[in-house]
Order: C-alpha cells, then structure tokens, then sequence
C-alpha cells in the first residue's frame, strides 16, 4: 500500500471525539468557548480562518491581529459522548455544556 493511501486510511480509521473547547488568549486573558463534532481538526480550522481575517467572531478576529498567533492557545476542556444520538440529540448536548463551560470561565460562545 503507497504512503498516502495508508495516510488516508489511517484518517478515516481514526476514532473521532466531539467536545467542548477554549481558544484562549495569554495576554488578556479572554476565553471563547465552542463545540465541536470533531476536537482533532478544530483548532486548525480556526487557525486557518483568523490567519486569513475571515473569522466570523469579531472579537477573537481582533485580538489575535492586536496580539498575534503566538499568544493564544487551543484547549479541548471536555470530550463528550455522543455516541448513539440523532443529530438534534448531538446538537443539545454539546450546546448544553458549551453554555455551561461559558458560565464556568465567563468566556464568550463561538459558534
């Protein structure tokens, strides 16, 4: 088997886990808290979307051009079960304790 179909195969064999998590920032201290299907791939994804100024949450987009990709940091806080739900059920776990995560860091929602 070549190098990049057993890379490909290795990514869709992977075990993927939906969650909470935090992008936070060192120098001011700020949190955004979201939720996400899949926490492997998340945080590049928002990494890709703030270096390109095409973020839709306006507050994050401004901090990380006032203080730069260096001063924040990607934290998965929860991994949550969602094994055996329907999409709505997916969805209402994950929003519920993405509010609570919110609450607990007075942290901002991403969506």
């Amino acid at each position: 088997m070549s190098g990049r179909k057993a890379l490909l195969r290795q990514y869709r064999e992977r075990k993927v886990e939906a969650g909470i998590y935090a992008v936070r920032c060192a120098v001011t201290g700020e949190a955004w808290i979201g939720a996400t299907p899949d926490l492997s791939t998340r945080q590049s994804g928002i990494w890709f979307s703030l270096g390109h100024g095409a973020h839709r949450e306006a507050s994050l987009q401004t901090a990380w051009k006032t203080h730069g990709p260096d001063a924040f940091v990607f934290d998965a806080l929860e991994v949550v079960d969602i094994e055996g739900l329907d999409r709505f059920g997916r969805d209402s776990r994950l929003k519920a304790r993405r509010s609570h995560w919110i609450a607990a860091l007075n942290g901002k929602g991403l969506m």
